[in-house]
């Protein structure tokens, strides 16, 4: 990472169930104020594409399935050329293709000015909402990938909520960390302090862009209300932007020369121990406390 100042940021919206046309058509109008505002790196909810569908309305039914799989994948295409079109980095997920058992992953994907550098899938289903039986679920680790702005990696709405997981990118030391997400209001503290903390743990800039509005999501029909407070967070743990529930650009100006100055006074690279991390096993020691006295 070159330590010329750069803005990064989040696109925050209430993608519509289904409706690929009009979420796609916000994602231009996002991709089009962030051109404008001098933004590189533009992250966009999770699922942007289609929401979250299965067992939804008439997504119930296999046809109307495939069909909104065939217009996401298409969808995907248009923002890799758009990314290409503006000069920009864009990330966001949206379903990936299937695997045996014919479900679909919750596929992060990254595409830096036209080239697709990163595709993870989400590691955790949230159960609370039915995730596992809708989804496939990761079988390899998430990456750090080179792009143009620097080493970029992921995570996936509730994978920021696993701690191995950040342990496994900091061994290759992320400059930004993008988080897609629907988060609701409920847990929104969690969601906050979650960032900040990553941010710190592997000093880096983090990215968490969070819906708007609100759905009716999984097998028992919870209605969820969406904050859309993204945030960008610097490596130190502080805010250094906020989205205060209306759709639009969250965006800041952030330095990547500190990245250099905090590695170097704070090395947690350096003196991390994988060896004695392995040696952990499963699980701390259970041991007796003896009685007082």
């Amino acid at each position: 990472m070159d330590h010329v100042p750069l803005r990064i940021g989040a696109w925050q919206f209430s993608p519509q169930r289904g409706d690929v046309a009009a979420n796609l058509a916000e994602v231009e109008r996002g991709l089009a104020a962030a051109c404008d505002a001098g933004v590189s790196l533009l992250v966009l909810p999770e699922m942007w594409t289609t929401s979250f569908l299965e067992g939804a309305g008439p997504f119930g039914e296999s046809d109307a399935l495939e069909r909104a799989f065939r217009e996401s994948d298409e969808a995907l295409e248009h923002l890799r050329v758009q990314s290409s079109h503006h000069h920009l980095a864009v990330a966001g997920t949206a379903y990936g293709p299937p695997d045996a058992s014919g479900r679909r992953p919750n596929r992060l994907v990254v595409f830096d000015r036209g080239r697709e550098v990163l595709a993870q899938d989400k590691v955790h289903l949230f159960s609370p909402t039915g995730e596992p039986f809708a989804f496939a679920a990761a079988q390899a680790g998430p990456a750090v990938v080179e792009a143009t702005l620097g080493r970029i990696a992921g995570l996936v709405c509730y994978d920021l909520r696993f701690p191995m997981l950040a342990e496994v990118l900091g061994r290759g030391a992320p400059d930004v960390v993008v988080v897609p997400a629907q988060w609701p209001v409920a847990r929104g503290r969690h969601w906050r302090a979650l960032l900040l903390g990553r941010a710190v743990e592997l000093q880096a800039f983090v990215v968490g862009a969070n819906r708007t509005g609100t759905e009716t999501v999984g097998r028992r029909g919870h209605e969820l209300i969406f904050p859309g407070n993204s945030l960008v967070a610097s490596p130190e743990g502080l805010v250094l932007a906020e989205g205060r529930g209306e759709p639009g650009l969250v965006w800041a100006e952030v330095d990547p020369g500190l990245l250099v100055r905090l590695r170097r006074e704070v090395p947690i690279g350096r003196d991390r121990r994988p060896d004695f991390y392995r040696g952990l096993g499963s699980g701390p020691e259970s041991r007796e406390v003896p009685p007082a006295g």
